[in-house]
């Protein structure tokens, strides 16, 4: 918004629509570097831009009809009510705006006007007057059919409608204490309405629909009309039927029929923050893991009931922000979907650090176990345990934790919330592969020990270290192939398990670390075929996920 004002209009009804749009807010307009911004709720804001675009300046308003008391916006009536004393001195101003109430009342000027705002049939059912022609007429059941049927064409595109009315006041009121609603609050004159669009990101479409392909029901709770409500859903794809469930109908339900019905009612509209808290306790009661998101104070106890409640950095209120497990800096419903994600990578990656560490270090323990009952001395020195401890299984172990993303991981649903970190065949896949890897090792170790072979020793070090290095490359994917997501899709995996290997081959071959962790130099015969009995845990995942990957299928 740049602040050019348009042609001040000439209908004195938009006036009048105008002059409630920019008194009865709270929001206000500044200016820096003739730049404008908005401080204060977005729709009021957009309220007063509207006028101040028309020709009517907030500042100059609040000086001419200054506030003298107020009932604030709350869910339950879903309007807000101001009062304003009116200009005592003849302006230009008062002129423009003088029909408002002149035409109203009959007799003389009223010293002070009520404005108020808010819910389109709401709002109707406390008027009983209508502005029209600069004069008023009682609101008989043609005027509630029209002044209906065009909120409903309105809210049927998705707009946001609110409804403002009039009531000019012969005695001022002190303040806005709830004694006053009634008051304040009845026999209004109804001016008009209008529609605002505030339109979803660009991104939120896209974020709904992998939330639906993840497995995740988004779901829409809002206090607009029920019309607008389904309009949205259906442009962002959260709701496949036309099925909105609104205030009246959420109080007439009992708790089983509302769990029944929150298994297939995506949209709720004209919802207020209890029923917000019911809609919350009706999944958990069904066992749905749930996720809530606010900005009210009003919101507090829904986000505290959720499993995450996750407040709105921006807008949201410093009550919400206490209650909520999560603050989303941004705003974006984008961002939560992105964080889903994240924690799934995060997960996966925990499964493969643990696969990698404990099938490792169970096959080192039967290598250990095992060695005494062939009649063999120990495999592995001291020295050598704790070199593959802390550098054999450490750095790749660590670098597995920046495994990116697998590439279903939004098209798969989600894991139940109570099933073991060693569920779907992660336990059984470290017993055998532990089996396996030390299998592999003390084989090789005692073929060379019964030949009385002096580098025996040397050939169970190394083959140790190069197995776990072709273990830690084939669990990097679930399902897929290593050939399939590539060496460098995880670069300090790669580093890492390039450099255990040639810091392995250093021990091996240097002559001065050799001394220190009494290794002897291998043949190249001896080498190769450590290599090749290293490789035997690669293939052997690699057809463990084919068959997988062939199951699913």
């Amino acid at each position: 918004f740049k602040g050019e004002p348009i042609q001040p209009i000439e209908f004195a009804e938009l006036r009048s629509l105008l002059l409630a749009c920019a008194v009865c807010n709270d929001a206000v307009l500044q200016c820096e570097n003739r730049n404008w911004s908005i401080l204060g709720d977005p729709t009021e804001g957009a309220l007063l831009v509207t006028a101040m675009r028309l020709g009517f300046s907030g500042s100059e308003l609040n000086c001419a009809f200054p506030r003298i008391a107020e009932l604030p916006f709350d869910s339950v009536r879903k309007r807000m009510t101001t009062v304003h004393a009116t200009p005592t001195a003849t302006s230009s101003l008062e002129h423009s705006l003088a029909a408002l109430w002149d035409g109203a009342m009959s007799s003389s000027r009223t010293p002070y006007v009520a404005f108020t705002k808010g819910a389109v049939d709401g709002l109707l059912n406390i008027s009983s007057m209508v502005w029209t022609a600069e004069h008023t007429q009682p609101i008989d059941a043609t005027w509630r059919a029209r002044i209906l049927a065009a909120n409903d064409r309105l809210a049927q595109e998705g707009m946001r409608v609110l409804g403002l009315a009039f009531q000019p006041l012969h005695a001022a009121v002190a303040n806005s204490h709830n004694g006053h609603i009634d008051q304040l609050e009845r026999n209004l004159i109804f001016v008009g309405l209008l529609g605002m669009i505030d339109p979803a990101r660009p991104e939120v479409r896209d974020a709904v629909a992998t939330c639906i392909h993840a497995g995740i029901r988004p779901i829409m709770i809002t206090g607009d009309h029920p019309l607008t409500a389904q309009a949205i859903a259906r442009e962002l794809g959260i709701s496949v039927d036309e099925r909105v469930l609104t205030d009246q109908e959420l109080e007439c339900m009992s708790k089983k029929d509302l769990q029944a019905a929150v298994n297939q009612v995506s949209v709720y509209a004209r919802v207020s923050p209890e029923h917000k808290l019911k809609i919350v306790e009706a999944l958990r009661a069904n066992g749905d893991i749930v996720a809530m998101t606010g900005d009210g104070v009003n919101d507090a106890p829904a986000l505290k009931k959720a499993d995450i409640g996750v407040a709105m950095g921006i807008t949201g209120t410093d009550v919400a922000k206490e209650a909520a497990g999560m603050v989303l800096q941004d705003d974006n419903f984008a961002t939560i979907v992105a964080a889903i994600e994240e924690g799934r990578v995060i997960y996966d990656n925990i499964r493969k650090f643990i696969k990698f560490l404990m099938a490792t270090n169970s096959g080192e323990l039967w290598v250990m176990f095992l060695a005494p009952l062939l009649g063999m001395p120990l495999p592995l020195l001291p020295l050598q345990i704790l070199w593959v401890n802390l550098v054999t299984d450490g750095l790749p172990a660590l670098a597995l934790g920046l495994e990116p993303a697998e590439r279903d991981i939004m098209q798969r649903p989600p894991y139940p919330p109570g099933e073991s970190i060693f569920a779907r065949r992660l336990g059984w896949h470290i017993v055998w592969v532990g089996l396996l890897i030390g299998a592999n090792t003390l084989g090789v170790g005692y073929w060379y020990w019964s030949h009385a072979e002096p580098q025996w020793q040397t050939m169970v070090f190394l083959t140790m270290t190069l197995t776990q290095m072709a273990h830690v490359l084939a669990i990097r994917s679930e399902r897929d192939s290593l050939f399939r997501i590539g060496l460098r899709s995880n670069k300090p995996l790669l580093m890492a398990v390039l450099l255990t290997i040639g810091l392995q081959l250093a021990v091996v071959y240097l002559p001065f670390l050799q001394g220190l962790f009494a290794t002897v130099t291998l043949s190249a015969g001896d080498l190769i075929l450590s290599i090749a009995l290293s490789s035997l845990v690669f293939w052997a995942v690699e057809i463990e996920k084919w068959w997988t990957r062939s199951t699913a299928r």
